[in-house]
């Protein structure tokens, strides 16, 4: 985002907007009591605010062009999250429709599996699977594996998605592009690629902490399954195609990211493409296919839409000036205390705003304090259930079931991983001197 030319933190359109933006986070978060879908005061919080702020430049007189400037950056941002969510949930559907949730959970189900053992492994791969392909696909992904096991067992399915959400945001914490916060920090140079993975440690004890925590609650017994009742689900034509072309559009999405410098959705865009075009040839072939388009209705729009608003909100906090508090942080305090305040930060702001400040600032700090900030800003946002996008995505999935509520009530579980991860980092950078 464009540098604040004014600060207005403390004009009479600061003081409105930082109301308003506090007025859509309560209802944001009081999802359940007032039964009202959380885009709706997100995209209300999002466009007044920018709203307020062009009132005030009118009446000022003054110049339109940094106002102008930050809008279009931050529609640009809005646009690649935007149309990466857009393709990922396509796929999703496109898979739900071939039935391969409906078999993979037959065969997870039909191996005799505990609810405890489909928690281990759902959170796992979850842990594995996001460094590679990114915390917001994995979530989706294996949010809608528990789903399909079991539709209604809320005992199983909260732990079970908050797992997954923490799996995923620590997974990506240690990979350079496991994660938007440490793209930003690697592109930045602020660290070299092997020394993110010096992370890892700190990210899968801290994981395994919180699961095991988390774990104490799930229900003993395992998913109804009877052979007579629960049948063979048989994969549609076509499905395995459909399997290997979304890991190839993730795969094309890393590296056009790395290598070429294209924006992460261009290849999510591409892959798009390429899964319209296979079932064209499905249906040249077989008379069958899928239509992408009608998978496309069925994706959640309104965690779309919660995306554009939240991140709107949050850029007209950055052009009002209220994230250069975030910063000040170091001075004050220094800069262990200000990167661990970060993780609480981001989950009740966002981690890439935040993350863009402090690279912006430049504050002085060694490799060891910037990985520090990778990790807190990367895992903080687990603390509340749309403080990341991986949280965020599953709230859509698992509508009704994960909320910012129920997440909550297991809060103190994530809490304990995260200070747990602080301390192997502090084990590894400020005794050991791991550089």
């Amino acid at each position: 985002m464009a540098e604040t030319a004014l600060n207005l933190t403390w004009t009479w359109a600061g003081i409105i907007s930082l109301l308003i933006f506090f007025i859509g986070y309560y209802f944001i978060a009081a999802e359940e009591k007032y039964h009202i879908n959380k885009a709706i005061p997100a995209l209300n919080t999002g466009t007044i605010m920018f709203m307020v702020i062009g009132i005030y430049f009118a009446l000022n007189g003054l110049d339109v062009e940094p106002l102008h400037h930050e809008m279009k950056t931050l529609i640009l941002e809005i646009a690649e999250i935007f149309f990466f969510l857009l393709v990922a949930m396509t796929f999703i559907e496109t898979m739900i429709e071939r039935n391969i949730f409906d078999a993979l959970k037959y065969k997870l189900v039909s191996k005799g599996y505990t609810y405890k053992q489909l928690f281990w492994l759902t959170g796992f791969l979850a842990f594995f699977i996001s460094p590679f392909a990114d915390n917001l696909t994995t979530a989706l992904i294996l949010s809608t594996v528990i789903f399909t096991i079991n539709k209604t067992n809320k005992k199983f399915l909260i732990p079970s998605a908050i797992n997954i959400v923490v799996a995923a945001n620590a997974g990506g914490a240690w990979s350079p592009f496991g994660d938007i916060t440490t793209l930003m920090a690697w592109t930045a140079g602020k660290g070299a690629f092997m020394d993110f993975l010096l992370l890892f440690p700190a990210s899968i004890i801290g994981y395994i902490v919180t699961a095991w925590l988390l774990s104490r609650t799930i229900p003993n017994g395992k998913p109804a399954f009877s052979e007579q009742n629960d049948k063979v689900e048989k994969l549609k034509s076509g499905a395995k195609a459909v399997i290997y072309l979304g890991i190839s559009t993730i795969a094309i999405a890393v590296l056009g990211h790395q290598f070429f410098h294209f924006p992460a959705m261009w290849g999510m865009m591409f892959g798009l493409a390429l899964l319209k075009l296979y079932s064209y040839r499905l249906k040249k072939k077989n008379g069958e296919t899928f239509d992408v388009f009608v998978n496309m209705k069925n994706i959640e729009n309104d965690t779309l839409l919660f995306f554009f608003g939240i991140l709107a909100a949050v850029g007209a906090l950055h052009f009002l000036g209220f994230l250069e508090y975030v910063t000040k942080l170091y001075s004050h305090i220094g800069p262990t205390a200000g990167n661990v305040g970060v993780g609480f930060i981001s989950a009740i702001i966002d981690n890439v705003p935040v993350m863009s400040a402090i690279i912006k600032a430049n504050p002085t700090m060694g490799a060891d304090q910037w990985l520090l900030v990778t990790l807190t800003a990367g895992i903080g946002g687990s603390l509340i259930s749309f403080g990341s996008a991986a949280g965020v995505g599953v709230m859509g999935r698992l509508k009704g079931i994960y909320t910012f509520n129920s997440h909550m009530k297991y809060a103190w579980t994530i809490l304990v991983g995260y200070f747990v991860s602080i301390g192997i980092w502090y084990i590894q950078f400020q005794i050991l001197s791991f550089q």
